[in-house]
């Protein structure tokens, strides 16, 4: 018998996988599987009927064992025999959990009961963009008739849950020659008597579907086109150009991450003349319009508009959007409903440029637009054969306010300290800015690691990535030379692009050259005086115009040195440039405090171990100076200290997130010093 349990969960996996897989099959983490059978009671040894579903929250292609809920099938099947009945339905879902088999694997989702309660050994929910085409047509139950005859049966809408279940069940019992259902407003479920012929029935609605909109359907459901699309170049400008702008109006009640789509389908879309009707009718499968809202906020200009009007009219449809989402939380809102979470618009279309999706972190953004771009095909099918019907706004607010659903959202974790911040550090390949990178990222926080060796910034960033769904959702990597007026802002171009703006810049890029006053060079100066002071210069002008067009403050810190402020030999000019470098911090405190913008320093000192600098040669020539060798340097330096301490690159990076987390808001013009004390320097 352990075998056969065995089996039937491997089955289900690979079954989970193979659809999951195929966005046309479903959306990310939409829809679920199950599969039932039989395994030994661990108390009474005696055989027990299971049910393994995918549980709340996971994702149907990457679905591991332990995302599965487990629950007895006897004891789900006679929850019928207490259901209060639709009005108290909710209540079944705390019922589920005295139907877990042992610890019962992963908290049971919503669906559970129509997996349970269907009298088939495996069934699939799924959300495919065909099938929810034909789910939202106004003349969908004929549609689906037209399309398979009795072989798939319609099911009118109903939110899901436990009467939707018993729903599914009693309709497949009444129509024994279906092999599946097409949900009003929703998806599509199948069923079969083994996990072969409910994945081949799942995909043979599905493909059915496909074919039929693809044969049958309208060229242009879209209608004409209005708006031209701009060419990649001039669009991916465009699009950093308004997105810091687009970002704060998104984060005027909740900070958000942002993800840049410009994919075929949008870019379609926003260039026909009815995508604003159709986005004004929003979203209808609940997968979708939980993570895209209610409906998108669609700039209606052209897009050779002037980049002031644009953004003028961006704020005055954004004052709309949200007086329109309050009064549609007023119009709908119980005095049990959960309080209004936001009303900011979570999708914004621009005709084109593309379409802009914000949430809490960039997955978060990333989904919601890959959720719109389903909701786009969704209506592209729907109108091909149809018109699109989504459901009423009243049942999308029955959702959206759902208590289930504000329950799912009390178990998510707390955010982390960093988490909706977006950072970008110069010089991040390697040691201090590298360690920086880590700790931030660990902080939760985006991060651009910008470097001028681009494949010593990509390796820090897959080290970060290393436990992400994808890597570019918690850090990309940019190659720039920071002397580069061009480099710099194609850099800060690319974070705007990636992650929606920026909020916290580490101006860390350096390099120094250990020379006496007279063997020090012109070049020799300029070199040094071009990376730290000039490169501090242009990143911190570059992103500052970022952080006043996104309108949320921020902090840029410098790296400095100890060398800012004490004078030693055989180093002019890297002392001298990172005094200019520290004297930056309080000129820009005093510029950019209006703005919200904190500048604040660190002066570390002797970071011998993982310093790019001093395995460029800087550490031979000080430990020549110092009269030590070279791999004693770091010793060296911290028995000079007060602590007598060696100081890392995690020191500063620690220093790094002292200053920017969230424990000193009002600091700024602040020089930070972390050296092990070394009282020469100390600021006076």
């Amino acid at each position: 018998m352990p075998n056969e349990k065995t089996n039937v969960i491997e089955q289900l996996l690979e079954r989970s996988h193979r659809l999951g897989a195929d966005p046309r099959n479903t959306n990310y983490a939409g829809g679920n599987t199950s599969a039932k059978g039989a395994a030994p009671d661990p108390v009474t040894g005696e055989e027990v009927e299971l049910l393994w579903v995918k549980g709340s929250g996971g994702d149907l292609g990457t679905l591991k064992q332990a995302g599965l809920a487990v629950l007895r099938l006897d004891r789900l099947s006679s929850l019928v025999n207490v259901y209060p009945g639709v009005d108290r339905e909710d209540e079944m879902v705390a019922a589920f959990d005295y139907c877990l088999h042992g610890k019962g694997g992963a908290a049971p989702s919503i669906d559970t009961a129509m997996h349970g309660l269907v009298t088939a050994a495996h069934v699939d929910h799924l959300h495919p963009d065909a099938g929810i085409a034909l789910a939202t047509a106004a003349d969908g139950e004929e549609l689906t008739r037209r399309v398979f005859g009795d072989r798939v049966v319609w099911v009118p809408w109903r939110r899901p849950g436990f009467q939707l279940g018993l729903d599914i069940a009693a309709i497949k019992d009444a129509n024994p020659q279906a092999i599946g259902c097409v949900l009003g407003g929703h998806g599509i479920t199948a069923w079969g008597a083994t996990s072969e012929e409910c994945e081949a029935r799942s995909l043979e609605i599905i493909r059915t579907a496909e074919t039929y909109l693809n044969e049958h359907g309208r060229p242009d459901p879209f209608g004409a086109v209005v708006h031209q699309t701009l060419p990649e170049a001039e669009r991916h400008e465009r699009a950093a150009a308004l997105m810091p702008h687009i970002r704060g109006l998104a984060a005027t009640d909740v900070r958000v991450v942002g993800h840049y789509t410009d994919s075929p389908e949008v870019l379609d879309f926003v260039s026909r003349a009815e995508h604003p009707r159709l986005a004004a009718l929003g979203t209808s499968c609940p997968d979708h319009f939980l993570r895209t809202k209610v409906a998108p906020l669609v700039l209606d200009l052209p897009p050779d508009t002037p980049l002031e009007r644009a953004v003028e009219r961006l704020r005055e449809l954004h004052a709309a959007y949200r007086a329109g989402y309050t009064a549609y939380y007023e119009r709908h809102a119980t005095p049990g409903s959960p309080p209004m979470r936001g009303a900011d618009p979570a999708i914004v279309l621009v005709p084109g440029v593309g379409m802009f999706s914000f949430g809490k972190d960039k997955q978060t953004a990333r989904v919601a637009g890959e959720f719109y771009v389903n909701a786009i095909n969704v209506m592209r099918g729907a109108e091909s054969v149809s018109s699109y019907a989504p459901i009423p706004e009243s049942e999308k607010f029955r959702i959206e306010y759902w208590e289930l659903e504000e329950a799912k959202l009390r178990r998510l974790p707390r955010p982390k300290p960093l988490a909706t911040r977006i950072a970008l550090v110069t010089g991040g390949g390697s040691g201090i800015g590298a360690a920086t990178a880590r700790r931030l990222a660990a902080e939760g926080a985006c991060v651009v690691v910008a470097d001028r060796d681009l494949a010593a910034a990509e390796k820090v960033t897959a080290e970060i990535g290393a436990a992400a769904h994808r890597v570019s959702d918690v850090a990309v990597a940019v190659g720039v030379d920071v002397t580069s007026e061009e480099q710099v802002a194609t850099a800060v171009r690319a974070g705007v692009l990636a992650f929606g703006g920026v909020d916290l810049v580490v101006n860390n890029a350096g390099l120094s050259l250990s020379r006496s006053l007279l063997e020090t060079s012109l070049a020799d100066w300029d070199l040094q005086h071009d990376v730290m002071a000039r490169g501090s210069f242009l990143v911190s002008r570059e992103t500052a115009r970022v952080l006043i067009d996104q309108g949320m403050g921020g902090d840029i810190v410098y790296i400095a040195s100890k060398n800012s402020v004490f004078a030693g030999p055989n180093n002019v000019a890297y002392g001298a440039a990172k005094a200019d470098q520290a004297h930056q911090v309080r000129l820009l405190a005093a510029e950019l405090g209006g703005h919200g913008i904190r500048v604040n320093g660190i002066n570390p000192d002797g970071v011998v171990r993982g310093s790019g600098i001093f395995a460029s040669g800087w550490g031979a020539n000080r430990a020549a100076v110092y009269g030590v060798e070279e791999d004693k340097l770091g010793e060296f330096y911290a028995q000079r200290t007060l602590l007598k301490r060696e100081v890392l690159p995690e020191h500063v990076a620690a220093a790094v997130f002292a200053l920017t987390g969230s424990d000193l808001p009002l600091t700024t013009g602040l020089h930070v010093p972390v050296d092990a004390g070394v009282a020469a320097a100390f600021l006076r």
